[in-house]
Formats: C-alpha cells, sequence, structure tokens
C-alpha cells in the first residue's frame, strides 16, 4: 500500500475480499486503519472501522482518530466517531483527540467540554502568529540558531566574534566555497532573545555556536539540509539535550512532555517556526532569518567540537 492507496477505496476493498487482515498490516507495520485515518479518505477509514475488532485500538500510544486530529482530517475523525470512536480517551500526556482538536483548525470538530489551559491556549495563538509572520520565507540550504534570553551583543561576546565592516552580498555567498564564508553569520534581536542566522549554508548550526550561545539558557539550532532536511539541535546551558532532530517533522513519543505534544502538533510543517518556539524568540518577521541586523565573523577554530573545553 503506497500513500495514495489509503484513499482508494476500490483497491482497499479488494485486498480485503483476497484475505487482507482489516486489523494489521503485514509484517506487522502498524494498524491499516491508523494509515487511513492520517492518509487516507474518509471513505476508506469508514470501510475498515466496520472491520476492525476495535476501532479505538492503541498503537504506538495513539488511536486512528488521535491521528485523524493530529493529521487535519476531520472528515475521517467523524467517519471514526460515526463507527463508535471515543474523541474523551486519554492518551499522549492528556492530549485525547478531543483536547488536541481544540488546538487545530477545527476547535469545534467534537460535542465535548475537553478545554485548554490558559498557557496552551497562548501557545496556540503564538503559534498562529509565528506562522503568519514567517508564512512567505523560503529557508532552504540557510542555518539558524534561536537563542533565549541573551541578545545580539552578548551573543557576539560569547562567539568571540568580529562584527564585519564591508557590506556581505547574500547572492555572492551562495556560490563561496572558502572557510570565510562559513563563519561570516548574521545576528539579530528580537523578543525574547536573538537569532544568529545564515542564509546560504550551515554555520549557524555548528555545534559549538549552541554550546557556547547556550551557557545559562537554551538554543535550538538547525541547518534546512537541501539533501536530507531539517537537521535539528537542542542545546541546554552547554549540553547538546536533542541532536539530529526534525523540527517541523510533527512527531512526538508516546510519553513525551504536554507541552513538547503541543509544540511538534502546532508547528507540523514549520521548522522555523519550531526552532523559535523552542526557544521562545519572537521575531516579528522573517528579517533576522534573511537581513540580520549585523553581519559578524566567527574566529578561526573548530565550530564542530561537541563540548566545551
Amino acid at each position: 500500500m503506497g500513500y495514495r492507496s489509503w484513499s482508494d477505496l476500490a483497491l482497499v476493498q479488494e485486498r480485503l475480499a483476497a484475505g487482507a487482515d482489516p486489523n494489521t498490516l503485514w509484517g506487522g507495520h502498524g494498524r491499516p486503519l491508523h494509515h487511513a485515518a492520517r492518509d487516507g479518505s474518509a471513505e476508506v477509514v469508514t470501510e475498515l472501522a466496520r472491520l476492525v475488532d476495535d476501532v479505538d485500538a492503541v498503537d504506538d500510544g495513539r488511536t486512528a482518530l488521535w491521528l485523524a486530529v493530529h493529521a487535519g482530517k476531520p472528515d475521517n475523525a467523524r467517519a471514526l466517531v460515526a463507527a463508535g470512536a471515543d474523541p474523551e480517551r486519554p492518551m499522549m500526556s492528556g492530549w485525547s483527540p478531543a483536547r488536541l482538536s481544540r488546538a487545530g483548525a477545527t476547535p469545534e470538530l467534537f460535542d465535548t467540554t475537553a478545554t485548554l489551559t490558559e498557557a496552551e491556549a497562548a501557545a496556540v495563538a503564538e503559534a498562529r502568529g509565528l506562522i503568519g509572520a514567517l508564512a512567505d520565507m523560503y529557508g532552504e540550504g540557510m542555518s539558524l540558531c534561536c537563542v533565549a534570553n541573551i541578545d545580539a551583543a552578548e551573543a557576539v561576546r560569547r562567539l568571540d566574534a568580529t562584527v564585519v565592516g564591508d557590506d556581505i552580498d547574500v547572492e555572492d555567498m551562495w556560490n563561496a566555497t572558502d572557510e570565510e564564508s562559513i563563519r561570516t553569520v548574521g545576528v539579530t534581536d528580537v523578543s525574547g532573545g536573538c537569532i544568529v542566522s545564515q542564509p546560504w549554508a550551515y554555520g549557524a548550526s555548528m555545534p559549538l555556536v549552541a554550546l557556547l550561545l547556550s551557557a545559562g539558557t537554551v538554543c535550538y539550532g538547525m541547518y534546512a539540509n537541501p539533501k536530507s532536511g531539517n537537521q535539528g539541535a537542542a542545546v541546554h546551558d552547554g549540553v547538546i539535550t536533542g541532536w539530529d532532530l526534525h523540527p517541523g517533522g510533527g512527531w512526538s513519543e508516546a510519553d513525551a512532555p504536554t507541552a513538547e505534544i503541543l509544540r511538534d502538533f502546532l508547528y507540523q510543517h514549520h521548522a522555523i517556526g519550531y526552532c523559535c518556539a523552542y526557544a521562545g524568540v519572537h521575531p516579528a518577521d522573517a528579517r533576522p532569518f534573511t537581513e540580520p541586523d549585523r553581519w559578524v565573523r566567527l574566529p578561526a577554530r573548530d565550530w564542530w567540537a561537541v563540548s566545551i573545553n
């Protein structure tokens, strides 16, 4: 079954008629209803839901209804409820399907008394504003490091960087291959902290950048690798707490903290917004990533070091 197959009712019915098990995929690779809820059509969801042993079966901490809500598939969610799925079922650190829907684009999806806390409602509003502020931004190939609670001047000091007096031509930098271009980054003050950025390469996401900047605070770095996708790293007070992460990927571990599950849900497909939200910085627009306040040059050293000596 390919990605689009879960919307093909005739194909699903053909497989079922040939003896396919509606409760599990061959080889134990998940449950058909879960795949259809997330990737398929309401017609396929309805067909499978009437055949499974338990419409609220849990796979990796989630029911099919939870996945439909998480994927923004309200028609699939309605089909599951019609088949008996429970929107109030507790899971995912308190995020039942009903509560999760309150944070999404269809908050009135279910007839429910589920509510968000004041802090969660604020996080939803912040996400909408941040995603809107960065909506026109194209970030492929760039790198960044969002830093909480320090300003740009302090960031320059911690990096032992030198302010570049000459104007930087970003277009020329895209074609540069010298080490100096990698060591040239932008630094900009924003609400909540500052942002270090490099539109053309991975320089702002090198490990030692975040390690130096994170003393007493939190950083989130990312390289939007054109070949392999967004590569993120979380750093807390000089310690790398997460490496080779996928910001904006939308997925959480079943036992992840409540706030983390909400953040992953809100910033699906919005990697740069996720990085900002993680660090608690609030750019008003895309300028810190595209036209930073100042350009600085990092000193020549091993910026790929993974610890501070």
